[in-house]
């Protein structure tokens, strides 16, 4: 049996493939090495694998997460080696990789994630030949759900705001300046929490104006930082996975616009596209 799994900080999409064909798809939490350590990680896919799964008959695991990089990526397999040790193939890549995999496929273009954090690279059809570093969370994330979130806090305690805005904001949470500045630099997962804001936006009651601008500047700034630092950026198509791009997508058309770029897919999740990616009998994983 294969599971592959496409992680966020946010969420993980898993899909069980058994030899019959039969794909059996389900849902846990994010999982990103640079945030949670080894043991939650491994206690957490323990607890929140579904019933039915026998964990000895997995026999290969593609894991594409946030964070796997250099050496997370040997965290991360050391992990799933726990937690399937009657493996005989578990291979753990970033989730840049997941993107560009599932919105490409094998042609190459350009691929990004506008999730809970931000990433974005040219691929080549098989592997990313070019990559500029997101920085993350503290240092950029530009565009992505943690940096809206940031933002919504930010006015909120600076009194930046529309007053109404400001209330409601208040009204739904009940945090207070020194419970938000608690969450943010005192409790794991910070970024998760402000990402948590993004869905604010969404409320029917939020000042559409105040929406609009904070979305707007956040894309504009994503690609002012990093999607138009890539040489001759727009003569590709734009493709990205991730719940921010596709929730706000017509303010990120808008964006797009501007910077000359055609819209491609603008996927909120793909984990159906990387299955068909792996069931691809040309695809070779090393």
């Amino acid at each position: 049996m294969i599971l592959i799994a496409d992680s966020g900080s946010t969420k993980t999409d898993w899909c069980l493939l058994d030899p019959a064909g039969k794909r059996d798809y389900f849902v846990t939490e994010g999982y990103n090495p640079h945030f949670s350590d080894e043991q939650h990680i491994i206690q957490s896919i323990k607890n929140n694998l579904p019933v039915a799964i026998e964990r000895t008959r997995i026999k290969e695991v593609y894991f594409y997460g946030a964070g796997c990089q250099d050496d997370k990526i040997e965290v991360m397999e050391r992990v799933l080696w726990n937690v399937f040790p009657g493996c005989g193939r578990i291979i753990a890549e970033v989730d840049l990789l997941a993107a560009a995999r599932g919105l490409l496929g094998n042609r190459p273009g350009f691929a990004a994630i506008l999730g809970t954090g931000t990433n974005t690279c040219i691929y080549d059809g098989n592997r990313i030949t070019d990559n500029i570093d997101s920085l993350g969370f503290i240092l950029g994330d530009e565009g992505s759900g943690a940096a809206i979130g940031k933002k919504i806090l930010s006015d909120y305690l600076r009194n930046k705001m529309p007053e109404s805005v400001k209330a409601l904001f208040y009204n739904n949470y009940q945090l207070s300046p020194a419970e938000i500045i608690a969450q943010v630099y005192g409790a794991p997962m910070a970024n998760r929490f402000c990402a948590g804001f993004t869905r604010f936006l969404k409320h029917p009651e939020v000042d559409s104006d105040y929406c609009y601008q904070l979305v707007r500047n956040s894309f504009t700034t994503f690609f002012n930082q990093l999607v138009s630092c890539y040489p001759a950026y727009n003569r590709y198509a734009f493709n990205c996975v991730g719940s921010v791009g596709y929730h706000f997508k017509p303010i990120l058309e808008e964006v797009l616009n501007d910077f000359r770029m055609e819209p491609g897919r603008i996927l909120p999740s793909l984990i159906t596209e990387l299955v068909a990616y792996h069931c691809n009998p040309e695809n070779i994983y090393t």
